[in-house]
């Protein structure tokens, strides 16, 4: 189809528009040329799946300036040209530069077979037909460029934050002297090493998601697991630089918690001794059994502290805080059950009282009946050691007693 010529009128209009676009492409280019995703591929070495794209997508690039650089000095000689004069033939070769076939690419030898007799080696676009090569050869770049910055991005935040806490600890640990600690800190120093390996040299085998950088994700999964690991271990030596800063003070207080528990178990051993000799000993909950002797392990706990032992020293020192909360509180509930117990009998003892007193007041004191109730249920909690439940019973039938007269 033959395009017409453009006007005189016309034709410093569409050379401006050619102008501005052809600028907007340039600016954009150069933003391309020195993002930071481009010259960090650019300048790795490069392997894997990262290399093979890196290698296509350089090509394309180098193309692109090539396709660029032959369009943009037609543009220029179109944007010259209609500073001058604008006669018949001057239109006429404005309008072949804008809208001909005016832009010619060494497109290089192709195969042999199936080439064309007439075949020069070299290929002739058009403006237009060069800009939409262009905006497809800039968007498969930028696909492969923004993946590999945002790949970056996110991994680095996480391994520098690995880094920082491994490069804090490691020194940390090796002064608690605990061969489990510094080895698993060992095992996380390589594994950063190695993350860091991939992401310098093949960055795009952590990209998922497909071509799409806004569709895509990156696969942060290693890194989020080594920095699971590495927090467990920082806070294992945190845990145990702690320990071994309030050593002595724990150990002090383990001590005093000892006599605690020791103090709580005669308590409660005597209160049941006491009540052994006033209740049967149906109602008494069992004896508190002998608490077991700690100094030994109290005194092996100086020994751990002295030989700089600090992971089994705070195991130890876990284990029998938590055998003297356990006892203390075990001695404690028997004591209370004990002196219940006793408060049972007393209270048992005033109710009687009570109702004595209230069948004085209704005319029965002396009523045989209620007379031989009275005596037995006195009996029963004025003896040692009482049977709480023949005396509780006996209490509350001389109650019902005392209710009936009253109607």
């Amino acid at each position: 189809m033959t395009v017409p010529v453009l006007t005189k009128e016309r034709a410093p209009a569409v050379a401006q528009a050619a102008v501005a676009e052809r600028d907007a492409i340039q600016a954009n280019l150069l933003e391309l040329d020195g993002s930071f995703g481009k010259r960090l591929l650019e300048g790795a070495t490069l392997s894997g799946q990262t290399k093979q794209r890196w290698e296509a997508t350089a090509a394309s690039l180098d193309d692109l300036w090539q396709i660029y650089s032959a369009y943009s000095a037609v543009v220029d000689q179109a944007a010259e040209a209609v500073r001058g004069r604008l006669g018949p033939t001057e239109l006429t070769r404005i309008t072949n530069l804008l809208t001909g076939p005016s832009i010619q690419l060494a497109a290089g030898p192709g195969p042999l077979a199936g080439r064309d007799l007439a075949y020069s080696g070299r290929e002739d676009l058009t403006v237009v037909a060069a800009v939409t090569r262009m905006r497809r050869a800039f968007g498969q770049i930028t696909v492969v460029v923004a993946a590999a910055e945002q790949v970056w991005n996110e991994m680095t935040g996480k391994l520098d934050a690995v880094a920082a806490e491994l490069a804090r600890v490691t020194p940390l640990a090796a002064s608690l002297a605990d061969e489990a600690l510094t080895g698993n800190l060992a095992a996380a120093e390589s594994k950063l090493a190695r993350l860091r390996g991939t992401l310098s040299s093949d960055p795009l085998s952590l990209w998922q998601g497909g071509p799409d950088p806004g569709a895509g994700t990156v696969d942060t999964s290693s890194a989020d697991r080594l920095q699971d690991r590495v927090a467990a271990a920082v806070t294992r030596i945190d845990e145990l630089a702690r320990l071994r800063d309030d050593a002595r003070q724990r150990i002090a207080a383990l001590t005093a918690s000892a006599a605690t528990a020791r103090a709580a178990y005669e308590d409660a051993a005597a209160a049941w001794q006491r009540a052994a000799a006033k209740i049967a000993a149906g109602a008494l909950p069992a004896q508190p059994s002998g608490l077991a002797d700690l100094s030994a392990r109290l005194a092996g706990l100086d020994t751990l502290l002295a030989a700089g032992r600090w992971p089994r020293l705070a195991s130890e020192l876990d284990e029998i805080e938590r055998e003297l909360a356990a006892t203390t509180a075990s001695v404690r509930d028997a004591e209370r059950t004990v002196v219940a117990i006793m408060g049972r009998r007393d209270e048992l003892r005033g109710l009687l009282g009570a109702y004595q007193a209230k069948a004085a007041r209704l005319g029965a004191a002396e009523d045989p009946g209620l007379t031989e109730r009275y005596d037995y249920a006195h009996g029963l909690l004025w003896t040692a050691p009482c049977d709480l439940t023949a005396a509780a019973d006996a209490v509350d039938g001389y109650q019902q007693a005392v209710l009936a007269l009253g109607g």
